[in-house]
């Protein structure tokens, strides 16, 4: 093969495979099709394990676990999720409604709260997040994954 023949293969090769997106740059079109990223923000280790696969089993993708409220802001940021499951209490200073505001706040992202907190004022302080719905602790991961299909009809129907 002569040198002077590599440029234009190389072109060639490049026309026929398309262009080359990085993760954040993908068309809409192809995230339609990609399965909803669920981000789950939970400071009970084995809840949010069992949770996550749960969610992998139903056909969602885990965009990750936090534990705390920072963490979650920050998973957000960079997976950007389709929605998260938030628990109110986590580990830190911080709860689970000022990362909500902030994940909201920051990336539009909303949350299906996930607690055994959920009292008039817990739903207050949220209400600026414009929860998509809330599950009360303790529940099944089929209550999980029924809340989290809702949820995603709702986003849904909003677009």
């Amino acid at each position: 093969m002569a040198m002077s023949n590599l440029p234009s293969q190389s072109a060639s090769l490049l026309k026929q495979s398309g262009p080359v997106f990085l993760p954040d740059e993908r068309s809409s079109e192809h995230m339609v099709n990609a399965a909803p990223r669920i981000l789950i923000v939970e400071d009970d280790y084995l809840v949010a394990m069992e949770a996550e696969a749960a969610l992998v089993e139903a056909g969602f993708e885990a965009a990750g676990i936090a534990s705390s409220a920072e963490e979650a802001v920050a998973l957000a940021k960079t997976e950007r999720p389709t929605l998260a499951v938030m628990d109110i209490r986590l580990i830190g200073r911080r709860d689970g409604v000022d990362a909500a505001l902030d994940i909201f706040r920051e990336t539009g992202v909303r949350c299906v709260f996930a607690t055994a907190h959920h009292t008039l004022e817990t739903r207050a302080r949220a209400a600026p997040t414009a929860p998509l719905g809330w599950l009360p602790k303790p529940y099944s991961m089929d209550d999980l994954v029924e809340a989290i299909r809702f949820a995603l009809a709702e986003l849904s129907s909003q677009d």
